[in-house]
């Protein structure tokens, strides 16, 4: 069903986003020495890339340009054999659905026990406020199931795996190296800072700012401010800003919201600006509004 639905996010997304201010991706490029990312209309997938070894952060939509895009980061996607999952959304699962091009059939997947629920269709996924279900997602790649807190090393990378469910019931973020935060869809950067992530995808919106406090609190224990990437508005080193109103939600269904990003683009789904000599040539810069490096 992964072909279907990005199909049918292209037409109808662009409807209901608009000129709102709420999707900010970054362009193909690289963030720095280590970590890669493409876009994939309003959302990003990445690249962590160390000891010649590339693991893949979320899988993005059924994209058909994806193998293009990483030939502009000179990506194989032969040599990706593992890919973690932060959770199973259309935009962030495609590429490995059975319907795909199948670039990464042999890769491992690596996502909570709790998320793989909706892969088996115990548990369904519901948006808009629990009134409209997802296509149950399908997938033949070997799944490697996790807990929260588990830790991964793939050839000298640490991933630590942390539960931080609100948006779907297993999301998970993936800190590697102890430097680099991959957040997926729980964290909204806006003008002046993070917010929980957008109010009619959650399944618990309560639930998602308990986990964004409880994971704040665990980086500010461990004395650890890591870059925090995002799935949907890039990235920051900007610890601060990061988390600076997890205890709000982003409402999209207010036009009027403050603060949007002012530089997010009016349709996010136009790529015209995502170009192969910008990938190669240009640093993706920080999220707007945040401090610290470029």
């Amino acid at each position: 069903m992964s072909k279907q639905a990005s199909q049918f996010q292209e037409k109808i997304m662009p409807i209901i986003y608009r000129g709102k201010g709420i999707f900010k991706p970054l362009n193909t490029g690289w963030i720095d020495e280590h970590v890669g990312c493409i876009r994939e209309y309003i959302a990003n997938i990445y690249f962590y890339t160390k000891n010649n070894t590339t693991i893949m952060i979320d899988a993005g939509y059924n994209y058909e340009r994806l193998r293009e895009k990483m030939s502009w980061l000179g990506i194989d996607p032969a040599s990706v054999k593992h890919i973690l999952l932060t959770h199973q959304d259309t935009d962030h699962v495609g590429a490995v659905e059975t319907d795909s091009d199948q670039l990464f059939r042999h890769a491992k997947l690596y996502l909570s026990e709790i998320e793989n629920r909706y892969l088996t269709g115990e548990v369904r996924r519901k948006v808009m406020f629990h009134m409209y279900k997802l296509p149950m997602v399908k997938t033949d790649n070997e799944r490697v199931l996790l807990k929260d807190g588990d830790v991964l090393d793939f050839n000298g990378i640490k991933v630590e795996c942390l539960l931080v469910p609100g948006h779907t019931w297993g999301h998970m973020v993936y800190l590697i190296d102890d430097s680099y935060l991959f957040t997926g869809d729980t964290l909204w950067f806006g003008a002046d800072g993070g917010y929980s992530f957008i109010n009619v995808l959650a399944e618990d919106n309560e639930l998602s700012k308990k986990s964004l406090a409880k994971l704040y609190n665990k980086l500010q224990r461990d004395n650890l401010r890591p870059m925090v990437i995002t799935g949907h508005t890039g990235w920051s080193k900007d610890f601060d800003f990061s988390f600076a109103h997890i205890d709000q939600v982003c409402n999209s269904l207010k036009r009027t919201q403050k603060p949007v990003d002012p530089t997010a683009p009016y349709n996010g789904y136009d790529e015209s600006d995502d170009t192969e000599e910008k990938a190669r040539t240009i640093r993706l810069g920080k999220a707007y509004g945040s401090r610290g490096e470029s």
